[in-house]
């Protein structure tokens, strides 16, 4: 089976950050992974994204049309990619920033206010790890064991933001199986 997740939000969000986690996770996993940042403009403020394909067998293309899950962090990612999201995906909706739903009732819509939650347990800066952990939470594409191991070793090298993301790690699943 395969799996294609798309990261979208302002640049600085974050965004090419929780998509390295995951890919790092399933890949921890034994999975085959494909992981595509974009650079340029969008670093800058503007949409950035990237995509993560993760299969148990070898990945023919990294190159995806129809995610089977999006993770939206700001209204135009929302609108930019939700009609192409297949149907039975999940779209993790980042309501501290977006005010609307995916307009889409054939996927399961995840609605969690990441900015929000990332205040409560310290830092606003920590909402791309609480939207990364509601997601896994929600669509089980590796599992919650496995992502805390990739957030800590994405951040050994600043130890003292260990506990704050494992923290907001706790959040994330928190809330996505609060709303299942």
């Amino acid at each position: 089976m395969q799996n294609e997740i798309m990261f979208a939000g302002f640049g600085g969000q974050g965004i090419l950050l929780i998509g390295k986690i995951l890919a790092h996770a399933a890949m921890e996993e034994g999975n085959e992974v494909a992981w595509i940042p974009s650079y340029g403009p969008e670093m800058r403020g503007g949409t950035a994204y990237c995509t993560v394909v993760i299969g148990d067998r070898p990945i023919g293309s990294p190159i995806i049309k129809n995610p089977r899950h999006l993770i939206a962090m700001n209204r135009p990612s929302l609108e930019k990619f939700a009609p192409d999201v297949k149907p039975g995906g999940v779209i993790l909706i980042n309501t501290s920033l977006i005010p609307v739903d995916s307009g889409r009732t054939d996927v399961d819509e995840l609605k969690v206010a990441t900015v929000d939650i990332a205040k409560e347990v310290g830092n606003v800066r920590a909402a791309n790890i609480v939207a990364l952990s509601a997601f896994v939470a929600r669509s089980g594409v590796v599992t919650m064991d496995g992502l805390r191991h990739c957030v800590e070793v994405e951040f050994s090298k600043k130890p003292k933001l260990i506990p704050l993301n494992m923290k907001a790690v706790d959040a994330g699943e928190k809330v996505a199986k609060k709303t299942s």
